[in-house]
């Protein structure tokens, strides 16, 4: 489906409030015609010394002119705001579906543009482009009927509005389209970059490299300012000549005011100008098109990806038990790339607590992946409960699995609402509970505003161990049967990670765990201990 079809059929939820906002539109549009044609006629009665009391109608049409136009605004506004945030949501919503490991080889920049930039881009779809487009295609006939009855040269008129409402538009829409591609691409490298630069701020201070990463800014911002210049010039051009064509159309009805009878002439005139001022915009929406064209492309590009693994048309039942099996699987990320596993194995029974060793590049945290529905063998099988995972929807199978990885990130937010994270549900009596589990509890309830403490961003207000057990906390508010750990001590020290270690051996009674590490540090209770070499399982002493 084209994609401003595909925006545009989101909207239908809204379809009542969106339709008044064009009843009024039209409403407005034909009040301001009507006070325009009576008018024209007052004034060249009045031109030629006959006196005409004021007409009711000229009151009527100018003060509703008014009041339909502004409610017009109103409904307008309200109907797309309405229909942006749910559009913010499907898109959002899409890119979890598709990313839900992250945003893997898409840049956060190029995310963030299609999210803000594009969304807002679409702003304009409705209240710039299809109303006054619709407007036009009402406004033409009718136009065009008025003139052969008041003057019937007045048509030769008609072509520059045909020209000005319709011709110029697809032009503008056409430049427009064939460069929002360059200036999308620029505004998601700008963005990508100055992102980088602030993330990575503290390294950028300590190699000095303050002028090179301005200069790329620098680079970048220079690369959409020249999209910009390039569109601007054009559509500049073709709101000049659209200009002109206004202006030809009017002192054509003019000079055929001196052919033909006068006030019938001066009424074209003023109803003409009535009609410019409505179709004069529509060049600039012909250029708003085309970025919404290629705006709504990107969008739909990115809520409608494939998932990486689909979830089965007649997903089976969910098991009642919670052991894991690997059974001679393989895997691999490309099919030119050499294998991670070939014919692997693992058996995970219920309530065990199983350790996997291994260097970085092993292949330990794609058993995560494949456990978590990331990402799906080329052969073999994994079972959850005995049934294979790849017949279960993968929101069930994750919502089985409490995950805890090396990366996992803390919001910019209060600790209440990063708990929250793990159950949305849950009272500040389970809240705490998690917290004594994690045995943070003391640490919070310090806090001026506990519970309602803000973090920064990335969780910095908090020691790299308390951060730890408040992302503990938060996973141990799932409740899952299953703990999923990769590298969850990853950059404490020594002393930190045997204290946080105590704390799981402790919160993870009862539960399936398997834990994923470089290294033991003698502070876990395990059942079992592999090493991973190779792509195959070692039996580890314990």
């Amino acid at each position: 489906m084209n994609p401003i079809l595909r925006i545009s059929a989101l909207w239908a939820r809204h379809a009542l409030w969106l339709g008044a906002a064009v009843l009024l539109a039209l409403a407005a549009l034909g009040a301001g015609i009507a006070l325009m044609g009576v008018s024209g006629r007052y004034l060249a009665a009045a031109l030629f010394g006959i006196t005409l009391a004021v007409p009711l109608a000229l009151q009527f049409t100018g003060l509703a002119r008014v009041v339909l136009r502004y409610f017009e605004r109103i409904v307008g506004h309200e109907a797309i705001f309405r229909a942006l945030a749910d559009l913010r949501v499907w898109m959002f919503r899409g890119l979890a579906a598709s990313a839900a490991g992250g945003l893997g080889y898409r840049r956060a920049g190029d995310a963030l543009t299609r999210l803000v930039n594009d969304v807002d881009t679409l702003d304009g779809l409705f209240l710039r482009i299809f109303v006054p487009g619709l407007s036009a295609l009402i406004l033409t006939p009718v136009l065009g009927w008025f003139l052969w009855q008041e003057h019937g040269l007045a048509l030769a008129a008609l072509a520059p509005f045909l020209l000005v409402a319709f011709y110029m538009p697809l032009r503008a829409a056409q430049a427009a389209q064939q460069n929002a591609g360059k200036a999308g691409l620029a505004m998601a490298g700008l963005r990508s970059t100055a992102l980088d630069a602030l993330q990575g701020l503290r390294e950028v201070k300590i190699f000095e490299a303050e002028g090179r990463m301005l200069a790329a800014v620098q680079a970048r911002e220079a690369a959409h300012l020249a999209a910009q210049r390039e569109l601007i010039a054009r559509s500049s051009t073709l709101n000049a000549q659209s200009f002109l064509a206004a202006q030809a159309a009017i002192l054509t009805a003019i000079l055929l005011g001196f052919l033909g009878t006068p006030i019938p002439a001066l009424v074209a005139v003023l109803v003409l100008i009535a009609a410019f001022e409505t179709v004069l915009g529509l060049p600039r929406a012909g250029v708003l098109y085309g970025q919404c064209a290629a705006a709504a492309a990107r969008v739909v590009h990115a809520a409608e990806a494939p998932s990486p693994v689909p979830d089965p048309a007649v997903p089976s039942p969910m098991p009642s038990r919670n052991a894991i099996a690997f059974e001679h699987v393989s895997f691999r990320y490309a099919p030119d790339r050499p294998y991670v596993f070939e014919n692997f194995s693992l058996q995970l029974p219920q309530a065990s607590r199983t350790a996997i060793l291994g260097p970085s590049g092993a292949g330990k945290s794609t058993i995560a992946a494949l456990l978590l529905k990331l990402i799906a063998p080329e052969s073999g099988h994994i079972r959850l409960g005995g049934t294979d995972i790849s017949l279960l929807p993968a929101e069930a199978v994750r919502h089985r699995i409490a995950y805890l990885g090396q990366t996992t990130h803390l919001f910019a937010d209060t600790i209440r609402n990063n708990l929250l994270l793990g159950d949305p549900t849950a009272d500040d009596e389970k809240l705490w509970a998690a917290l004594e589990a994690a045995q943070l509890a003391e640490a919070i309830n310090a806090l001026p505003d506990g519970l309602d403490s803000w973090l920064g961003e990335g969780g910095a207000t908090l020691s790299g161990g308390q951060g730890r057990r408040l992302a503990l906390a938060r996973t141990l508010l799932m409740d899952a049967p299953i703990l999923l750990l990769d590298e969850p001590c990853a950059g404490l020290d020594a002393a930190t990670e045997q204290e946080f270690f105590k704390v799981l051996n402790t919160a993870a009674e009862g539960r399936t765990m398997l834990l994923i590490l470089h290294r033991l540090t003698g502070g876990e209770n395990l059942d079992r201990i592999w090493r991973l070499t190779g792509g195959t399982l070692i039996s580890a002493a314990g």
